[in-house]
């Protein structure tokens, strides 16, 4: 079993992350990260572009008579009927189609390149090579690939890349808002070259390269010809334009839809997709279908793992390791000791800035440092995490690449790895936040400490560790209580930044940026920056809206900043600031994604030290150069 082979291989540790949480949607928009200039990949040009015979079209949808041997069977993802298929738009609830965040999910919509967090490279896929800066940083230039095209037989162009820039900016949409302060125009050289124009300060640099260079490897190039029609549709209406469900929608990558209910997603490959060209794939993915089983909750995901219905996981399953240690099934992770996946990620408890108390360092701190993350880690997480004694807390992961990014002993004062009873409760009397009536609960202006913990309802994990959030106020004299309101609800309150939060959110859970070239500069942004304070929908971060001015210049200054050692003294900064103030505070180290697979009908499937090179991450095959898996899987039974 392909357990005894991996037990010969160290852990690998990765720079950069994405929450993907346990059981539910993720974060649908965001602008970073960057992209460094890739290795060259020849290409051979095509002359024209195949007619496509839209095989998907024409055969009847059976979702349930689907050949086991031509599908791979996905969990974890889709949580929840689709809402849409529009690229343009955050609110479509196509987990497997549609993600613009650290790598980019490219199933269907594909980007110019792919990003790939093992080795922190980006490489071609619309693209035709690396792209390039020009001498004052203040442009970038990429060709495309003359092979592509969209499954309509129609090729992709660089005015197809311009398009949808200006289309992004037309309907201020999450990624046209995101970005519009960094790029001042993407435009066609000519049919196949693209130049991205950096906006300019008032020196003539670049506002910040770092936004610039990620557009290229996390946002969808996006047909004319089809957005032309959407906006005739809708008449120009900037909310028409994104709530449009766009069943007709054109892509260019290998899968597109083949059917959708509120019991199962499924896509459906493209025999005509450009990219078994020689210049990129040579040849298709290996499956024909992609399907992924909408469950209940994690539980019956699991069991389906269990009986071999799923091949690719991507949820929270308590002790893995049981499934092959104790069960003999033939399931593995990426990595084949604890953690199990790369831990890069770091699941956050965000405050309520507005909540009675919580107005104070003293209370947040004293909450933060009793929490007993040994408990967490251990119990919440079954082990699939390091814990703050092995990687003491700050705003990095735990990869190598980040922890060397800041002074480690200039700020070791500040660091707590929880279930710091004592120390809390010495703070908050030291601060004068007592128990004056003897009632148990502390109180602030006369009044009791008492909030409410939350997560979204169905995220095993995380309404684990919010339990435990719960009995850490009760140790130091604090009544926390736990509400779950389903994510439908959870995600439409949270990310409604122009709006105080309502009762019931004093102290809540949300994700934070993946692994990517832009890291830790793009997490500590959304972890601090008062930017995102009082946006109507806000995806990126700071949902407690924190505001702290020296953070705000430090993260505005790290972008242009090319000296490592003035680098190192704003990131060392910027955790002091963070560990003094506690806005939020890291529950745990989380994988990258959860990946995990059953080899009972396919294998061959990522893991560490498999040989494969460029090495392929384990992002269950959808995103970034994840995807490169698809087309190295194999039959079991051929």
């Amino acid at each position: 079993m392909k357990k005894t082979l991996l037990s010969v291989f160290a852990l690998l540790m990765v720079l950069s992350l994405v929450l993907s949480a346990c059981g539910g949607a993720e974060a649908p928009v965001a602008e970073e990260p960057a992209a460094e200039a890739p290795a060259v990949v020849e290409e051979a040009p095509v002359e024209e572009a195949p007619v496509v015979e839209e095989a998907a079209a024409e055969e009847p949808a059976d979702p349930n008579s689907l050949p086991r041997n031509e599908t791979l069977y996905f969990n974890g993802q889709q949580w929840g009927s689709v809402v849409g298929w529009n690229p343009y738009s955050s609110n479509n609830n196509n987990a497997l189609a549609i993600a613009q965040q650290d790598s980019a999910r490219v199933p269907m919509f594909e980007t110019p390149y792919l990003y790939n967090m093992l080795d922190g490279q980006v490489y071609p896929l619309l693209a035709d090579g690396p792209y390039e800066w020009n001498d004052a940083r203040t442009e970038i230039t990429f060709k495309i690939n003359p092979a592509a095209h969209w499954n309509d037989g129609t090729p992709v162009t660089a005015e197809d890349v311009a398009y949808t820039w200006a289309s992004h900016v037309k309907y201020n949409t999450p990624t046209g808002s995101g970005n519009v302060d960094y790029i001042d125009d993407i435009v066609a050289a000519d049919d196949m070259t693209v130049v991205i124009k950096a906006k300019l300060g008032e020196d003539g640099a670049a506002l910040n390269p770092l936004i610039v260079a990620a557009y290229v490897s996390t946002n969808y190039v996006i047909q004319k010809a089809w957005t032309e029609a959407l906006e005739a549709r809708v008449g120009d209406d900037a909310t028409a334009f994104m709530a449009d469900a766009a069943e007709d929608v054109v892509y260019s990558g290998p899968y597109g839809k083949y059917f959708a209910d509120d019991s199962k997603v499924v896509y459906i490959r493209d025999d005509n997709y450009w990219g078994q060209d020689v210049s990129m794939w040579g040849k298709l993915p290996a499956p024909k279908y992609l399907a992924h089983t909408i469950f209940k909750d994690n539980a019956a995901g699991t069991t389906a793992l269990q009986a071999g219905e799923v091949d690719v996981s991507q949820q929270f399953n308590s002790n893995v390791q049981d499934f092959w240690l104790k069960e003999g099934l033939p399931i593995s992770t990426y990595l084949p000791e604890a953690p199990y996946g790369i831990g890069a990620s770091l699941p956050t408890a965000f405050y309520n800035l507005e909540s009675p108390g919580l107005d104070q360092p003293a209370v947040r701190k004293a909450i933060a440092m009793a929490v007993d993350y040994p408990t967490i880690i251990a119990n919440a997480m079954t082990n699939q995490s390091a814990t703050f004694d092995q990687v003491p807390r700050s705003l990095m992961n735990p990869t190598p690449g980040e922890q060397a990014l800041y002074d480690h002993a200039a700020v070791a004062d500040l660091q707590f790895a929880g279930n710091d009873v004592e120390g809390a409760k010495a703070l908050l009397d030291e601060a004068g936040i007592v128990d004056t009536d003897g009632d148990g609960w502390r109180e602030y202006n006369g009044e009791n400490l008492s909030y409410v913990a939350t997560c979204p309802n169905g995220w095993s994990d995380w309404q684990a560790s919010i339990e435990v959030v719960a009995a850490a106020g009760a140790e130091i004299g604090i009544d926390i209580t736990t509400n779950y309101p389903e994510w439908s609800v959870y995600q439409t309150v949270v990310t409604k930044s122009d709006a105080p939060l309502p009762e019931g959110y004093d102290i809540f859970m949300m994700w934070s940026d993946g692994a990517g070239p832009t890291q830790p500069w793009s997490r500590i942004r959304k972890l601090m920056s008062s930017e995102f304070n009082g946006m109507a929908s806000n995806w990126n971060g700071n949902w407690g809206q924190y505001e702290n001015a020296d953070a705000d210049v430090l993260i505005k200054a790290i972008p242009t900043e090319t000296d490592e050692a003035k680098l190192n003294e704003m990131y060392t900064e910027l955790v002091s600031i963070y560990l003094t103030d506690v806005p939020s505070f890291t529950l745990m180290y989380r994988p990258q994604s959860f990946h995990t697979v059953n080899e009972s009908v396919w294998t061959n499937f990522p893991y560490e030290g498999d040989g494969t090179n460029p090495p392929v991450p384990p992002l269950d095959l959808t995103d970034g150069w994840s995807i490169a898996g698809l087309y190295n899987l194999t039959l079991v039974n051929p």
